[in-house]
């Protein structure tokens, strides 16, 4: 296991705060824009796709370089769904019937909050390492080896 630091409260703030900054602006823009429900809908359900998809990425990509087991179809899962993230937001934005300036603003807040959401997941995750040192190894358990008792049951 790596020597990590555990991150200082002004990261863990910044990193909140970028977060909530990104996808408050999303939203915010996104309740504004002229497009239909439908339209708004699809926007919305991308961004908390795109969130979900790349906090599990993070967290698989950690559990892998922490030594704790996981699987390869969740590390594919959760990269094809983060990729899928971004490309259908990408689509979704060359579609649009937006100016050029909204829909890079769209993909700038998009882009801050996955960024942000990583960081904050990362802070999380250590400042709970700090908290717990031995968390992450396996419990070894003694197994001695006792007579099996068996109790009968009898039907009534």
């Amino acid at each position: 296991m790596q020597n990590m630091n555990k991150p200082t409260k002004a990261f863990r703030i910044a990193s909140l705060a970028a977060l909530i900054v990104g996808v408050g602006a999303y939203f915010i823009g996104l309740y504004n824009a002229p497009m239909a429900l439908n339209e708004k809908g699809y926007y919305f359900t991308i961004m908390l796709f795109g969130l979900f998809s790349v906090v599990s990425l993070q967290k698989t990509v950690r559990d892998k370089m922490e030594g704790v087991p996981t699987t390869k179809a969740y590390f594919l899962a959760s990269a094809v769904a983060t990729a899928s993230a971004i490309v259908l937001l990408v689509i979704g934005l060359l579609n649009a019937e937006l100016l050029l300036s909204e829909k890079g603003f769209f993909g700038m807040a998009f882009t801050l909050s996955l960024f942000a959401a990583i960081t904050v997941q990362k802070n999380v995750r250590d400042s709970q390492s700090h908290s717990e040192p031995s968390s992450v190894e396996p419990q070894l358990e003694t197994n001695v080896s006792q007579p099996e008792t068996t109790t009968k049951v009898k039907a009534a």
